[in-house]
């Protein structure tokens, strides 16, 4: 792997999981970092970090110089905004310049991390893959809206203007170095804290973030332009994932089950409460509760068929971020 590797997000959870992945195999590279991001994921690693935003083209054009190969994972990753608007800009508006831009300064080829947040569902319990159709009209909230808008914005680069982009889907990343956290590892920490005893019923595809992380470069290699491809794990049902992880802290499992529908009145009044104390953010939110009413279960068939990607056992997954969250002093 020659040249040098632009890595947007790598501060964070999933980009420094590709950064470390990269620095493994010997490659230079760079951080697209905005101004006073937590660098803590970056500390004692030999990265090139260039300040910038998606949101400010004229912060961009340094951060190509040199450059051969983009892994474009940074994205406003929230299940509830104040501002909407802030998460299109970045997510829509400033993947696709930012993409073009690095197409146009002569970066050769370019690995694009979308979501299977933007992939239809089928029957109960029955995996969707990259073929399983979905519409807009299927996103629930801004979130998935601005990943499906923004990954249709890199498809059409792909297509009409003949960009080399390659398109990945993590389903689920669950790992160390998780520092913001996101919403799957808040709800890692809380259940490990033992402050979930109830549970709904849904489902997630659970993958170690390391595994994401080698699923993009082995998408860099071997990956078809304009194609996707999901890098998930092992589909689980909520309630299995709070008894798997009950069992690392050596907690008590979840007895009570409660129906979506009952968690909906205090998902809006978490959320109400949250736009009258502007640093804090709803613990609950009405998107999630929405979203808990499908179960997001992926094949990544197609991912380890042409790429030759693989993921561990998730409960590794859940061992190493707990791990991490009490080497960080969060549990």
């Amino acid at each position: 792997m020659a040249g040098k590797a632009l890595v947007t997000g790598g501060t964070g959870f999933v980009g420094s999981a590709v950064l470390r992945k990269l620095i493994e195999r010997g490659q230079e590279v760079k951080a697209f970092a905005r101004p006073g991001s937590n660098r803590e994921n970056l500390r004692d690693l030999p990265v090139e970090v260039v300040e910038g935003d998606l949101k400010d083209a004229a912060t961009w054009a340094k951060a190509f110089e040199g450059v051969n190969d983009l892994y474009h994972v940074a994205a406003d990753y929230r299940l509830w905004v104040r501002d909407p608007d802030e998460m299109y800009r970045t997510n829509v508006a400033g993947t696709e310049g930012f993409i073009r831009a690095a197409a146009d300064a002569g970066v050769e080829r370019i690995v694009y991390t979308s979501s299977v947040a933007t992939l239809g569902t089928v029957a109960r319990g029955v995996p969707a893959d990259e073929d399983t159709p979905v519409t807009l009209d299927d996103m629930i909230g801004h979130y998935k809206r601005s990943k499906y808008l923004g990954e249709e914005a890199v498809r059409r680069l792909a297509v009409e203007e003949k960009i080399d982009v390659v398109i990945v889907n993590p389903s689920t990343p669950i790992g160390p170095r998780d520092v913001k956290p996101t919403p799957t590892g808040r709800m890692v920490l809380e259940a490990a804290k033992g402050k979930m005893p109830a549970y709904v019923d849904t489902g997630l595809n659970v993958v170690h973030v390391d595994d994401v992380a080698e699923g993009h470069i082995l998408a860099r290699e071997k990956g078809k332009a304009g194609d996707r491809y999901v890098l998930g794990g092992k589909d689980m049902t909520l309630r299995e994932i709070l008894v798997e992880i009950a069992g690392i802290v050596n907690g008590k499992p979840p007895l009570m089950r409660l129906p979506a529908g009952a968690i909906l009145p205090l998902a809006y009044g978490a959320e109400f409460a949250a736009r009258l104390m502007p640093n804090w953010e709803p613990f609950v939110t009405v998107d999630g509760v929405k979203l808990a009413k499908k179960l997001m279960f992926f094949s990544s068939d197609k991912a380890r068929s042409q790429l030759g990607y693989s993921a561990r056992p998730a409960r590794e997954a859940l061992v190493d971020a707990i791990g991490w969250f009490r080497e960080s002093k969060l549990l």
